[in-house]
């Protein structure tokens, strides 16, 4: 069910959001991160719920890195066989060959060949404003987004009421609706159930392919 970073905020301060609250609560220690799922097509992200200000510094090789092999692995527990992975650029038009900012050059391009050299499919850094009509398209499985609303506001465009929620690095999986939790409704039977549908679905999906019953890609059923 939807879930609200709010109420955890106020029931544990302590805890950034909802990923770092779980793998506390599991006790476990290796990275754990955010995916925003619609049908086919992931989001991932480098970092995620920290001001925007924070962002920049949190993008180097290794976190970028980390982000390749995270939503790679992810999406082969979820069934899909060799997941296609974009990474977005950090700056406009992916840093006009370093007029704009040297960061693709320096920083992401190290990580995406990194990446080939370990067998992942995945591809240099393109402007965060195309590389999702690239992903619709059906070129690319995932797009690797550098900080949250980067990828949020493209993904929720395409499916507000059908987009899932991921938390990927756990040994089993843990989905929710992408959207809030909409207090203000509560009670008014006005909610599209689109979303939750989608989560169930997902989360049913990923538990089948990861017992081995289901060899090819997740794909979510949406609610008509």
């Amino acid at each position: 069910m939807p879930f609200n970073k709010a109420a955890l905020k106020l029931a544990e301060p302590g805890y950034g959001d909802d990923a770092v609250f779980t793998a506390a609560a599991l006790g476990h220690a290796g990275p754990a991160s955010e995916f925003n799922v619609l049908g086919s097509l992931w989001n991932a992200r480098v970092t995620s719920h920290i001001p925007v200000s924070e962002a920049a510094s949190r993008i180097t090789t290794a976190s970028v890195l980390r982000g390749i092999r995270l939503t790679d692995a992810a999406m082969r527990a979820a069934g899909v066989a060799a997941p296609r992975i974009a990474v977005a650029a950090l700056n406009p038009h992916a840093g006009d060959g370093g007029n704009f900012g040297r960061e693709e050059i320096d920083v992401l391009a190290p990580a995406v060949e990194r990446g080939r050299r370990e067998g992942m499919e995945v591809e240099s850094p393109f402007p965060s404003h195309t590389v999702f009509l690239r992903a619709r398209a059906g070129l690319f499985d995932a797009v690797l987004t550098m900080y949250h609303d980067q990828g949020q506001i493209a993904m929720k465009l395409m499916g507000f009421d059908r987009g899932v929620t991921f938390l990927g690095g756990f040994a089993f999986p843990i989905c929710t609706p992408a959207h809030g939790t909409a207090y203000e409704i509560a009670g008014r039977g006005v909610a599209d159930a689109g979303a939750s549908v989608a989560a169930v679905l997902l989360a049913a999906g990923m538990a089948t392919s990861r017992l081995g019953v289901q060899s090819r890609g997740v794909m979510v059923q949406t609610h008509p």
